[in-house]
């Protein structure tokens, strides 16, 4: 017991630091990506972070490692609240509306992070699409929003928003113009008929994934 004892105090310290050195080179990576765009190199983030790269390399083997932990806090942070939030609300469209507007706004803030790693981007970004699938059948029982949206339609309307941001000044939000037009597009009042399409389901996240935007 005494053993363990000792050995567990100076641990702390250490278990401690290498947190902390994580935390910075996540802040880093978001940072030097925003600043560079998804080339930028992994040295330059170690020493944005303040550390040598050996530091990096332990805490994130290889970009893609770096890439995904600095996409997951990031929705994590900025999204899991909102998601909630959404879910609970007693508006199914409003909430809707909300988780939208949240992610295009993660989306216009973290987009060269999100061009790092396109298909890692779908992937991670996989709760958010299943949160707007439950929130559009929600606003579709309660007669707000058309019945005729399917989850592959709401998928490819998101990867168009995203797309747009491409085009728009990064420090504006000029991308909520699209947003609402598109959000009267979901209007069960005056609604045309949609045509069908040749395949019900997304077929690769290249087709249909919401979050990466490319140039």
């Amino acid at each position: 017991m005494y053993g363990v004892g000792v050995q567990t105090g100076p641990e702390r310290p250490r278990r401690a630091d290498a947190a902390r050195n994580a935390e910075r080179l996540l802040d880093a990576a978001r940072e030097v990506f925003a600043e560079q765009g998804p080339d930028a190199p992994l040295d330059a983030i170690a020493r944005h972070a303040g550390v040598g790269v050996r530091t990096l390399y332990r805490h994130f083997p290889h970009k893609e490692a770096l890439v995904r932990a600095a996409l997951e806090r990031g929705i994590g942070e900025q999204l899991g609240p909102v998601i909630t939030d959404a879910l609970t609300d007693e508006d199914p469209r409003r909430g809707l509306v909300t988780l939208m507007d949240a992610t295009l706004t993660l989306v216009a803030r973290e987009r060269s992070t999100l061009a790092a790693s396109a298909s890692m981007a779908a992937e991670v970004s996989a709760p958010v699409l299943e949160a707007i699938d439950v929130l559009t059948e929600r606003a579709q029982r309660a007669g707000s929003v058309r019945a005729d949206l399917t989850s592959t339609d709401m998928q490819r309307i998101m990867a168009m928003l995203t797309n747009v941001l491409w085009t728009m000044d990064e420090q504006g939000a000029g991308w909520r113009r699209y947003l609402v037009l598109m959000l009267d597009a979901f209007d069960p009042e005056g609604a045309s008929p949609l045509p069908t399409t040749s395949t019900s389901k997304c077929q690769s996240t290249d087709n249909c994934a919401s979050f990466p935007a490319r140039k």
